[in-house]
């Protein structure tokens, strides 16, 4: 008997809108209309305008802040159920609340898990996000995740700079599994920036493992947020006698003063991804998409094809 294929449609949330519609191009169809009544108190109700009755809706979307991102997409989620949609899928570019993933000290949330608990509950079916800050949050859903790798995106512009002595490095002792997995890609050695925190986003010291002399570094990380350890543990590396540093991050936060931080550090350019729309302009930040990626993935979900096929690096 051939699969049977339901009418897909998108629609994008308020923080998503520009990577929703490259998404949309690349899918090869229009977004769905969303539209979102709000309340002179700040109260808001997003809902279609259009059916959605039989659909496979993908629903996209990234949680960074404020809250009302996420807020907004656990509506949508419960208007699509109770409009009768067949199948409702959330495309989270973006997970935020990922970095609350144990109970590090006492009397804490563990926030990842209340906002998969949050998502479950309003009727998500499936999870399509990118790079989460801990692959274990994979764990803490009982619908199907589909975590896609920005190693696929991040690797050919890489290669493309024609790197002539490559050696990738990991911002801190956390990242040293990335960055090994970053490094098969181009045979190359991993160095680690071992940090010591005073509290959160403030760093007390930091002393740099291995031997970047006469090497163009490549730092890995997932989340540059204050842009405070890359900026340090790129200072770092240029005097220990690296001929360059470069950054490689999927989820471009960049809270505070980061673009600031970024721009008079010793990085000779920040490389992020479209997740998070950037809040200003910046020449030392290069941005690459991810919309073909997420369109690719939603192609295969819905006609019950492999997703393992798009982590092939080429």
């Amino acid at each position: 008997m051939p699969l049977q294929f339901n009418p897909v449609k998108l629609f994008a949330g308020s923080g998503s809108q520009e990577l929703a519609h490259l998404i949309a191009d690349a899918y090869g169809r229009e977004l769905g209309e969303v539209v979102v009544s709000r309340f002179s108190d700040g109260e808001y109700q997003p809902h279609f305008n259009e059916s959605v009755r039989g659909c496979d809706v993908f629903l996209i979307q990234s949680t960074h802040q404020p809250t009302d991102n996420l807020m907004e997409l656990l509506m949508m989620i419960d208007a699509a159920r109770r409009a009768s949609a067949h199948y409702v899928n959330a495309v989270i570019p973006y997970f935020g609340l990922a970095r609350q993933d144990r109970k590090d000290k006492p009397r804490v949330a563990i926030g990842a898990k209340l906002v998969a608990n949050l998502l479950v509950a309003a009727g998500i079916n499936r999870i399509m996000t990118m790079d989460l800050h801990a692959a274990q949050i994979q764990g803490f859903f009982d619908v199907p995740v589909d975590h896609l790798d920005a190693s696929i995106i991040f690797v050919p512009y890489i290669k493309s700079l024609g790197l002539g002595h490559l050696t990738i490095a990991s911002p801190d002792m956390g990242g040293s599994y990335r960055a090994r997995s970053f490094a098969k890609f181009f045979n190359a050695e991993v160095v680690i920036c071992d940090k010591r925190r005073k509290r959160a986003n403030e760093i007390e010291a930091m002393t740099l493992i291995g031997d970047v002399t006469d090497q163009d570094i490549v730092l890995i990380d997932d989340i540059c947020d204050t842009a405070g350890t890359l900026a340090k543990a790129a200072g770092l590396i240029m005097e220990r006698g690296a001929r360059s540093v470069r950054a490689v991050c999927t989820h471009p936060v960049l809270s505070g003063k980061a673009y600031e931080t970024i721009e008079n550090s010793a990085l000779t350019e920040l490389i992020v991804t479209d997740t998070i729309p950037l809040k200003q302009q910046s020449p030392k930040i290069k941005v690459l998409s991810t919309a073909e990626l997420f369109a690719k993935a939603i192609s295969n979900v819905n006609e019950h094809g492999s997703i393992s096929t798009l982590f092939k690096v080429e």
